[in-house]
């Protein structure tokens, strides 16, 4: 492989995931260059984009607001702008490209799928849910899959919750850690018309705690690309998630056990709502059932570095010491 074929253009680079995606490419002897509002291109310029994926060795991007917001107008305009219109940026830069890349890995959502708590959801059987997140996540999907780009192998990444040391398990780990790590449980709530035609209330599922939690640790996010850079006969949609999900009620256990406290309060619906008001985020993120298996990287003969929730916490949990000390 030539110098230039050792490249990896990371898109999205500033987030948990592109920051740990760079590190561990430039360890395995990659140049790695970044487009994103700073870096070696910026958002805009396709003409320097172009320069940067021709002749790449592979192109992934991780660019997009982050969902932990309110989904107010404004908020659910930039969500999907910043998945959409970059990912059609990249598109056009490598149609432009003498020498295009032969792979391109997309992030996406386990979201796309239905609230699930009667079976798992894979690439094959799983169904498309509805509401403001899954249309995003089409969308995501349309502007990856629909240019043509014959010679361009894409894998859409459709991750669940990605757990590491500064990901979204933080918030959880301080939950547990003040006494509130609890199941969060559902229940009836006002909607609003505004909310309703957004497509963001969420509807009561009376799952009582045991809504189902889809998770993969971040070395596995990194595995998986790996491993679809590896096996050219994957393409198209790739559930990223453990092979042995949890639920809600699991999950919180497990955090409190791994920052050993004994118990925690639980969170009820009107609970979650009015915190959620205050700190600027949607319930819809711990509410909703994502019961999601990897089928195709499994089938294929990925081995999960972090299967099981109790491990990847362990391990999670001793880098955070680690790096306090």
């Amino acid at each position: 492989m030539s110098d230039e074929q050792r490249r990896v253009v990371i898109a999205g680079a500033s987030g948990f995931v592109g920051r740990y995606l760079q590190d561990a490419f430039r360890d395995e002897g990659y140049e790695v260059v970044t487009v994103g509002r700073t870096g070696d291109a910026v958002w805009g310029n396709t003409v320097r984009i172009r320069a940067l994926v021709d002749g790449a060795a592979l192109v992934v991007n991780m660019a997009g607001k982050s969902v932990n917001c309110r989904y107010g107008r404004r908020n659910r305009a930039e969500i999907v702008r910043s998945r959409v219109d970059t990912t059609l940026e990249l598109a056009e830069a490598i149609r432009g490209a003498e020498h295009p890349p032969p792979l391109w890995v997309n992030a996406s959502t386990a979201t796309i799928y239905r609230h699930a708590d009667d079976r798992p959801q894979d690439e094959a059987t799983g169904e498309l849910g509805e509401g403001f997140s899954v249309s995003v996540a089409k969308a995501w999907e349309d502007a990856l899959f629909t240019p043509d780009l014959p010679h361009t192998r894409r894998v859409a990444l459709r991750m669940t919750i990605v757990f590491g040391d500064g990901s979204a398990l933080v918030p959880l780990l301080r939950l547990a850690q003040a006494g509130l790590g609890g199941p969060q449980l559902d229940g009836p709530w006002f909607p609003t018309r505004a909310r309703l035609r957004a497509g963001t209330y969420h509807h009561d599922r009376h799952t009582h705690g045991r809504q189902r939690f889809s998770w993969v640790h971040i070395a596995d996010v990194l595995g998986a690309i790996r491993f679809v850079r590896d096996h050219e006969d994957l393409d198209g949609p790739v559930n990223v998630a453990s092979p042995e999900p949890s639920d809600n009620r699991t999950v919180m256990a497990t955090i409190r056990e791994a920052v050993g406290r004994r118990f925690g309060l639980p969170t009820w619906r009107w609970m979650l709502e009015l915190g959620s008001f205050a700190i600027r985020t949607e319930t819809e993120l711990v509410l909703k059932s994502r019961w999601v298996v990897p089928t195709r990287l499994v089938e294929a003969g990925y081995e999960f570095r972090y299967p099981d929730l109790r491990g990847a916490l362990a391990g999670i949990i001793a880098e955070r010491r680690q790096h306090r000390d």
